[in-house]
């Protein structure tokens, strides 16, 4: 039996005097794409940021590769090899294209000091607007460049939160390729995603929250009409 990519057991999580996660169990198996789904507000987004350490848990362990990581500051899971685009993007406006993507290697563990030709590759128009600040470019584009950020870290897992938002079609459509082609070299998937038709695209594995827990997970191919009906329909 191997060992997932990522495994999280018994999470649970507040904020201020409300309760947020409860006893949230999830694995995801390596070189899978799960798709984490569920209403607004339903924790989702809370999630990632206690994968990722930027928020803290009340009990539960989150296992890298079979690593314990709870205790982790954010900065050592990056360098563990966890990738994080977050929701907003985060680039930073006043810097170029260059120094933005310049700041994830830092979380190389190779000593790599120049951004790999491979980011460019992905997203070639992040090669044509290396010397533009982040702020002048499009969402889009911002977009593209969050992920080849977090690509820059050199990651076993890259986990993005809602990709697709406020993004025009033909970029959605872009990000789904290049997705859909790191997943099948290898690359652990996991992300938060509004959008159906784009999860069902570009995911293998599904789980779906309500209310702060984990309440359906299966292939991507049992995400049947009435979990649709029940837990995603607005």
């Amino acid at each position: 039996m191997t060992t997932p990519t990522i495994a999280i057991s018994g999470l649970n999580q507040r904020y201020g005097g409300s309760q947020i996660l409860w006893d949230v169990d999830i694995s995801v198996e390596q070189g899978s794409c799960t798709c984490i789904m569920g209403r607004n507000g339903v924790g989702k987004t809370t999630l990632l940021k206690c994968l990722m350490g930027l928020l803290p848990i009340d009990s539960g362990t989150i296992e890298l590769s079979g690593t314990a990581i709870q205790d982790m500051p954010a900065h050592q899971r990056a360098r563990a090899g966890i990738g994080f685009v977050p929701q907003g993007r985060e680039i930073f406006p006043l810097l170029t294209v260059e120094e933005n993507l310049q700041t994830g290697l830092a979380c190389r563990t190779d000593g790599i000091k120049t951004i790999p030709d491979r980011i460019f590759e992905l997203f070639p128009v992040l090669a044509d607007m290396l010397h533009r600040r982040g702020g002048d470019l499009s969402g889009g584009q911002q977009q593209q460049l969050a992920i080849g950020r977090a690509l820059v870290t050199d990651p076993q897992v890259l986990v993005l939160d809602e990709p697709n938002e406020g993004i025009q079609p033909n970029i959605v459509k872009q990000i789904g390729d290049v997705i859909m082609k790191l997943n099948s070299e290898g690359l652990t998937v996991i992300l938060v995603e509004q959008k159906l038709a784009f999860a069902r695209r570009v995911g293998t594995e599904f789980r779906l929250m309500e209310k702060g827990r984990v309440v359906a997970s299966d292939a991507m191919s049992g995400l049947s009409d009435e979990l649709i009906r029940r837990h995603l329909a607005v």
